[in-house]
């Protein structure tokens, strides 16, 4: 039996996610100040105006051809992944979707811009997490998703 790819629903998520995420940085740099904030719900969420030009959390800041590099690198090997081991797997087809859509949301933003836009401002349990954008929550719902669906593909093989 051939397995089957959902690309039809694949391109659809990275198109949609894409746009959203390219869409909200436009209006924050457009409507804005850097540094700008204001209240969505009170000791909970915020919308600021905040740049970053490293990683999660600023990290390796400053270093954008470390950036280019390591995004091309890794888009390679989700579109490979996708090809080679999500046949015929929603789950883990939409993970890695989810997982190229931000990859290419913050890319674009390091191209044009040197820095990537974030604006979602959380404060979790007292926790004030650092600031973030809609790719930074795909590649973090497309992360966890993907460990899910290993995790039940390796216990239902074990099984």
């Amino acid at each position: 039996m051939k397995k089957k790819y959902f690309l039809g629903l694949s391109i659809f998520t990275v198109v949609i996610v894409f746009i959203a995420d390219q869409l909200t940085k436009w209006l924050i740099v457009t409507q804005m100040t850097l540094g700008e904030s204001f209240t969505v719900i009170p000791n909970f969420l915020a919308i600021t105006s905040h740049r970053n030009d490293g990683a999660a959390w600023g990290i390796l800041s400053g270093h954008m051809p470390f950036f280019y590099i390591i995004t091309i690198v890794i888009l390679i090997a989700l579109v490979y992944f996708y090809i080679k081991e999500a046949q015929g797997q929603f789950m883990m087809q939409l993970s890695v979707s989810l997982l190229i859509a931000g990859a290419l949301g913050n890319f674009v933003d390091r191209i044009f811009n040197g820095e990537v836009v974030d604006f979602i401002d959380t404060t979790i349990f007292g926790y004030d997490f650092p600031i973030f954008n809609i790719a930074d929550s795909s590649l973090s719902v497309g992360v966890v998703l993907l460990i899910i669906v290993l995790v039940f593909t390796s216990q239902h093989e074990k099984g």
